[in-house]
């Protein structure tokens, strides 16, 4: 074979092999992070609590809501929940507004500020049944609703979290219209909360709560604490599962004969028994 005529080929091919990494195609840029994201999330729960107390006197709540985060930190959202009307007479829907800003200070520490809104379309205690056990006969129910805005702020450490929320309105209708000493905008609550990781994602919490009052209802002290304990799972595909014993103090205020009174009728309930609710939902 003629050696002159291998000799071109040869050179070409190692000049091709030999080719500088400039010369190849350069790899695919990765998608920049998107400056907003938006989530959401639905839930069922065999009874909904709310800082300790029954909301849904011992029946299940489906829930859900969606948010909306800033890649600097920003967050807004909105969320909801059926509710009963022998809590929140001629309502049966919770709705809440809420924003913020969440900021890291280190890799241990982070901190949250924002503001939180509570509304109960068509609740107004001037619905409830005059002749209730909650108002008896003779009553001159005023026109008040229920909602509620607090602003708030917290401090986490690693796994440790507490949380100041600070009425800026009367605490979900607790005024003198309804029977208290004094208007209650102030009022207080404090949220301490651990929660541990665990493997295969497993999670377990405990939350203790402490509600203050800024008025007296009647001879009544309305002010109390919550506790709650939850394992908690999440699962592939965003699903997630917890069972939480959940309760509050202040039987006076919340149980019957005094407390735990229907606006819509007879009816009576420990609306700060201990129980337990079990919790499936997913997120998107």
């Amino acid at each position: 074979m003629n050696n002159q005529m291998l000799r071109p080929a040869a050179i070409a091919c190692c000049m091709l092999l030999a080719a500088p990494p400039a010369a190849r195609a350069a790899d695919p840029e990765p998608a920049p992070t998107p400056a907003w994201t938006a989530t959401a999330n639905v839930n069922l729960v065999s009874d909904y609590r709310f800082r300790g107390i029954d909301q849904t006197w011992g029946r299940p709540a489906v829930q859900g809501g969606a948010d909306l985060t800033h890649a600097s930190g920003f967050y807004a959202g909105v969320w909801a929940s059926n509710v009963s009307g022998n809590v929140y007479p001629g309502g049966n829907l919770e709705f809440d507004y809420y924003g913020g800003y969440n900021g890291k200070i280190n890799d241990d520490f982070s901190f949250t500020v924002g503001g939180y809104g509570y509304a109960y379309p068509g609740a107004n205690v001037d619905k409830a049944a005059c002749g209730s056990a909650a108002y008896p006969a003779p009553c001159n129910l005023p026109s008040q609703s229920f909602g509620t805005f607090e602003v708030n702020g917290g401090i986490t450490w690693k796994w440790i979290s507490y949380k100041l929320s600070i009425s800026a309105t009367d605490y979900f209708g607790a005024n003198t219209s309804t029977g208290y000493s004094s208007g209650t905008h102030g009022s207080l609550y404090h949220d301490l909360t651990v929660t541990v990781p665990l493997p295969d994602d497993w999670s377990i919490a405990g939350h203790v709560g402490r509600t203050d009052v800024k008025a007296m209802f009647g001879t009544v002290n309305p002010d109390y604490t919550d506790w709650r304990l939850t394992a908690a799972k999440t699962f592939q595909g965003g699903w997630n599962a917890s069972l939480a014993v959940i309760g509050a103090t202040n039987s006076a205020f919340w149980s019957p004969p005094t407390g735990g009174l229907s606006a819509a009728n007879s009816d009576t309930r420990q609306l700060n028994k201990t129980t337990a609710v079990v919790q499936v939902g997913r997120s998107f």
